[in-house]
């Protein structure tokens, strides 16, 4: 792709009293410029991910598309500050979404009220929720989400033993009893193979995360993330969205059910577009990456080109 040789540069801001670390992608050309300056995207990763994590080809291909691109870890993840450590919690990334959102209106050069939001996965529901009710944000972008934790249970029943779930139960209880009485989280593996207890542990998911990896990721998580998974509903905010949003979906989606990404695109009346693979196949290296990336491109120049405007 395009745009592989654009360098960034480090920046920090607050969340709720921590500092969260980001990188800053300056926007090439003026093709998407309007008087004010450069739309700017916001964008985080999924799951335990981190931003050094396969999301830096990402930006670099949105920012030769003439976007500046704010890419962030989240609170007790990656080169973040914050703790505990490693443990995800569903209103705090949303927070420090709308954290990073305001300190991208404060960019050098950028448009503040052209703000992009891009997610994938777990963070492809946070833009969801992140862009509900906000006249800034002038386009949303969410590759292989995850809109519904219910659904998301239901799926993992079709796809896992039911003696994994339950051991990953067990651990999550612990876990959540461990914290109530103010020790340590009990830990798992982000990922793990089959059989395994980890987050993730479908057939080739191991491979493929440790594929995109970079050297702040730590393959550990919380062990209460299926709990605090299961709350999740951003499809409830998705008729919220009142600017153009484009919805990836990955058609044989074994971690992400595709079926409640499209109900939410439904709702948002979004762009959608279908890749026939799985969660990681859109990834970096994979078949379909080059073709989600093309997509976005096209949506946000259609979007965000002043004379469309």
């Amino acid at each position: 792709m395009s745009g592989t040789e654009i360098k960034h540069q480090d920046l920090t801001f607050g969340s709720e009293g921590t500092e969260c670390s980001a990188w800053h992608f300056t926007g090439v050309g003026d093709a998407l410029a309007s008087t004010a300056g450069r739309p700017v995207a916001v964008m985080a990763h999924g799951l335990g991910g981190t931003k050094d994590s396969g999301l830096r080809p990402f930006a670099q291909s949105l920012a030769a598309s003439g976007l500046d691109v704010l890419a962030f870890d989240y609170r007790g993840f990656g080169t973040s500050g914050g703790s505990p450590r490693q443990t995800v919690s569903g209103a705090g990334q949303v927070a420090d979404y709308r954290a990073a959102m305001a300190a991208a209106a404060r960019l050098p050069g950028v448009d503040p009220q052209r703000l992009v939001l891009w997610g994938v996965s777990l963070s492809g529901g946070h833009v969801i929720e992140a862009a509900a009710d906000r006249p800034d944000v002038v386009a949303v972008v969410s590759l292989t989400p995850l809109v519904d934790g219910l659904a998301a249970g239901r799926h993992a029943l079709a796809t896992h033993k039911p003696s994994e779930l339950v051991r990953s139960t067990v651990a999550g209880v612990r876990s959540r009893a461990s914290s109530a009485l103010g020790k340590p989280a009990v830990m798992m593996p982000v990922v793990g193979r089959p059989g395994e207890v980890a987050a993730l542990s479908l057939e080739g998911c191991y491979d493929d995360y440790l594929a995109i990896a970079g050297p702040t990721w730590r393959n550990e998580i919380d062990a209460s993330v299926g709990f605090e998974l299961g709350n999740l509903r951003p499809i409830r905010q998705a008729d919220r969205i009142s600017c153009p949003m484009l919805v990836q979906i990955a058609d044989f989606d074994r971690s992400a059910p595709p079926y409640a990404a499209a109900k939410a695109a439904f709702k948002a009346r979004a762009e959608v577009r279908h890749y026939p693979c799985d969660h990681f196949d859109v990834w970096p290296g994979k078949p379909w990456f080059s073709s989600a990336v093309e997509h976005q491109i096209a949506f946000l120049s259609r979007v965000l080109t002043p004379s469309a405007s």
